[in-house]
């Protein structure tokens, strides 16, 4: 034993860092569009991405440029698709290449915001545009990773020490006018070309595929491991199983896979996500090899573009996805589906554990990391892991997989990605009338999500390129066995339950809009302008029934959990090898 403890033991790791699509691929690099000489005479397009407070910030942009240079004509371009968060569709882009000798763009104020506008900055220095973006100083990273990300590092975030929204009028005009000069930089000197991809000092790459660690004993190698992953940001705080070959490789057989086999890109960062990274992480979240089918569904769900992946990931809020299992690999995978299925405890150990690895991966392949590319302003502790079974036998309907469109004999996953969970608590009721009632309490009441309300100011957007508030959204009921049975009771299913639900989902039109941008809602929706010399008129919070959704899970006593401002709800297959 002292002979150990003076040679020392390593403690040997797969790499479960991904690396970025862009830091491997070259072609995807862009330069940045020529500036102009100077702004006189020149068409400058003032382009709003819906986010609060943003056209005041132009209309100051406007008349202070008015003020400097002669003969300016302006083009007014509001995001011709999505919500609170709106993005120039290729249309509008393709038109401002056209028409627009530079832009001004506002606002990047939130973590998914950011992403969105430099996604639009850098498609207009594409197309030979400069652009400049009002990007509130704590994002100036998080811009400039985006930036990075679609391939043009040199695009201009004009950083403003605060962001626009919650300030008055005259707070948002100082702090463009204390930023002109750099607006007018940034759209009149050349960019030079970077030599080399920026790096960050929040995200610690990792090229090669083992890491090392030492100590006295294995105990001390294990330390050094964790002190090292925390130090690096690839932890999610809670003490890792160190990802060893041999466990990665039992992982990696458990998916019928080849290691190698790139499963997907993962958003924000485009790490290049293969079977290996996601064993690896699966194996640090605690995970055994037989959850490995499991969680290769789970990879599917978050792929699939309509989930809206980047903007969840890297959102100020506190999005954090919620993993729905159904079907007889629950039971087989020892997953729990009754007291306590959320956890703690190692009754829902295995739950836990497959809800954590999605979050690792998040992290360490898709580079969603905490101050640079996940800018949560407070966070929530579901995005450590959230992750239930169905409660198959309480479940009075056909099962969540069928309802879902899958077959009962298959298994199925689904993700939902919710701002946030409350408790549905109702022992007194049997009448389903009076449950909805009560139930409606909640789901009318939970306006602070962005999603809530948000049908008043979106335009659709297609579903499969994945943007933000895409028009789906769902709100999962966990709904407990005893409120399941009482409305069965009475003859109602999940279809009668979520328009009976849609219908008491009302709110007068004043107070939906209290957190909404009138301009979003008069460009979204002229013909529903009534609304605004009626106010009080009532108006649904969520824009059709089939956004209420049902899953039965848990023990005894009516007390469901209702997941809202979900986003779409994925639903993939469970392959088994």
């Amino acid at each position: 034993m002292n002979q150990m403890a003076e040679v020392g033991v390593r403690l040997t790791i797969v790499n479960p860092i991904a690396e970025s699509q862009v830091d491997l691929d070259p072609a995807l690099r862009h330069p940045p569009a020529p500036r102009v000489a100077d702004l006189n005479g020149k068409t400058i397009a003032l382009y709003w991405n819906g986010k609060q407070n943003g056209p005041a910030a132009l209309d100051a942009a406007k008349r202070l440029l008015s003020e400097r240079f002669r003969d300016l004509t302006f083009i007014d371009v509001t995001g011709e698709l999505g919500g609170t968060n709106r993005y120039l569709s290729p249309d509008q882009l393709d038109t401002l290449a056209r028409d627009a000798d530079a832009a001004i763009c506002t606002s990047a104020d939130c973590g998914s915001c950011t992403s969105w506008l430099i996604r639009d900055m850098c498609e207009l220095e594409r197309r030979g545009v400069p652009a400049v973006g009002y990007t509130a100083a704590i994002f100036d990273e998080d811009s400039r990773f985006s930036a990075k990300t679609f391939g043009v590092p040199e695009t201009v975030p004009l950083i403003v020490p605060y962001c626009f929204s919650n300030k008055t009028p005259e707070e948002v005009e100082q702090m463009v006018a204390d930023s002109l000069d750099g607006l007018v930089e940034g759209l009149t000197v050349d960019r030079k070309v970077a030599e080399a991809l920026p790096e960050f000092d929040q995200i610690v790459r990792e090229p090669a595929p083992e890491i090392v660690f030492s100590g006295g004993d294995l105990m001390d190698a294990f330390d050094a491991m964790q002190t090292r992953f925390i130090a690096n940001g690839w932890s999610d705080g809670m003490p890792l199983i160190p990802p060893t070959h041999a466990k990665v490789e039992a992982m990696i057989a458990a998916s019928g896979r080849d290691g190698s086999d790139v499963v997907g890109l993962f958003a924000p960062g485009m790490g290049v996500g293969t079977v290996r990274k996601v064993a690896a992480n699966a194996v640090m979240a605690g995970c055994r090899p037989e959850a490995m089918p499991v969680i290769m569904a789970m990879m599917e769900c978050v792929l699939e573009p309509s989930i809206g992946l980047r903007t969840w990931a890297m959102s100020t809020g506190p999005q954090a996805p919620i993993v729905l299992v159904s079907g007889d690999i629950a039971d087989e995978i020892g997953m729990n589906r009754g007291i306590c299925a959320l956890g703690p405890g190692s009754i829902s150990q295995v739950n836990v554990a497959i809800g954590r690895t999605l979050r690792l991966v998040m992290m360490n392949v898709g580079l969603s990391y905490p101050g640079i590319s996940d800018m949560d302003t407070i966070g929530t502790p579901m995005k450590f892991s959230a992750c239930v079974a169905e409660n198959e036998e309480a479940t009075p309907w056909a099962t969540w997989r069928e309802q879902q469109g899958f077959a009962k004999e298959e298994s199925t996953v689904t993700v939902n990605v919710p701002y946030g969970m409350t408790e549905f608590f109702d022992f007194k009721n049997s009448d389903p009338e009076l449950l909805v009632e009560t139930l409606s309490t909640l789901t009318a009441n939970t306006c602070g999500a962005p999603s809530h309300g948000a049908w008043l100011i979106k335009t659709n957007a297609p579903l499969e390129e994945g943007y933000p508030f895409h028009g789906k959204f769902g709100n999962v009921l966990l709904m407990a066995p005893d409120h399941a049975a009482r409305f069965d009771k009475a003859g109602w299913g999940p279809e009668r339950i979520r328009e009976a639900l849609h219908k008491r989902t009302k709110l007068p039109f004043r107070q939906v809009m209290l957190n909404q941008e009138y301009d979003g809602f008069r460009f979204a929706h002229p013909e529903l302008s009534f609304l605004e010399d009626a106010p009080e008129t009532m108006v649904n919070v969520m824009p059709s029934a089939d956004t209420f959704e049902f899953f039965v899970v848990g023990a005894a006593a009516g007390r469901s959990q209702y997941c809202f401002g979900g986003t779409n709800s994925v639903t993939k297959a469970v392959r088994r090898v």
